[in-house]
């Protein structure tokens, strides 16, 4: 189980950011983390997955445990080499390498492990994803966006990753290939049983596919719960599935729930 515990975030010494959160992600759950520019959304994955490190950021209260570990000072090296993957927003791929080749680059980290096999995973990746065997041998730069989100998350998963921590993967894409996307991360999940903590604005799609979810808000959690109590709510259903009773959306700060919410966090 992946666990934060009330954690605090700052960035040059100066910026804080993260404002005690705590969250929990258990095994062969799919979590969603839900909120609005700005929240601290990508902060919190890249906490977990220490890229903080690199961006002069810092986890200076409360904890990160994967399995009972505390892993909110190591490096991103070592937090991959204990089963936690991070894909970036963006679709960011080696762009001179074909396709292949970056799926072999994502299994790097279990090269020396009794079951490395690239040609098998390979093929097992290409099982989930047929559309990338097509283009195997295809430079990557010159993939669509949708094809570059399947190529980002395929490398990820040749890591075999314990726990994936996911930023925006239907950002940019069309809503046929969101939910293709989506269906494959679902089916990996159930078939592997990967963790997987999920930052989506794609409220209706995250929730569809999550067991558990939070919403954040400033660089707080202010609602949780089972992700079908999550999308009743009718905070969540004004807020990020639809429109106010006057057709405009409102902020999550002018709703009662959350004013009701933030008493008991401040």
């Amino acid at each position: 189980m992946l666990e934060l515990n009330n954690i605090e975030v700052i960035y040059n010494n100066v910026i804080l950011i993260l404002k005690g959160v705590s969250l929990e992600v258990p095994d062969g759950y799919i979590v969603a983390l839900l909120g609005s520019n700005g929240a601290g959304k990508s902060t919190t994955l890249k906490a977990i997955s220490g890229l903080l490190y690199t961006e002069l950021g810092d986890v200076t209260d409360g904890s990160i445990e994967f399995n009972g570990k505390k892993i909110h000072h190591q490096l991103p090296e070592d937090i991959v080499k204990l089963g936690i993957v991070q894909i970036m927003e963006g679709r960011p791929s080696f762009d001179q390498l074909t396709v292949e080749e970056n799926l072999k680059v994502g299994a790097y980290s279990r090269k020396n492990t009794e079951n490395f096999n690239v040609s098998k995973d390979i093929e097992e990746i290409y099982n989930y994803f047929p559309r990338l065997e097509q283009m195997r041998k295809r430079v990557s730069g010159y993939l669509s966006g949708g094809e570059k989100q399947m190529l980002v998350i395929s490398r990820g998963f040749m890591a075999y990753p314990k726990v994936m921590l996911m930023d925006e993967p239907s950002m940019g894409l069309s809503p046929l290939m969101v939910k293709e996307i989506f269906r494959i991360i679902k089916r990996i999940n159930e078939e592997r049983g990967t963790s997987i903590l999920l930052v989506e604005q794609n409220a209706t799609t995250a929730l569809s596919v999550s067991n558990h979810a939070y919403v954040m808000e400033i660089g707080k959690i202010v609602l949780d719960g089972p992700a079908d109590e999550i999308r009743k709510n009718e905070d969540i259903k004004e807020f990020y599935l639809g429109l106010s009773e006057v057709g405009k959306r409102k902020s999550y700060r002018d709703v009662k729930h959350y004013r009701r919410r933030k008493r008991w966090l401040s």
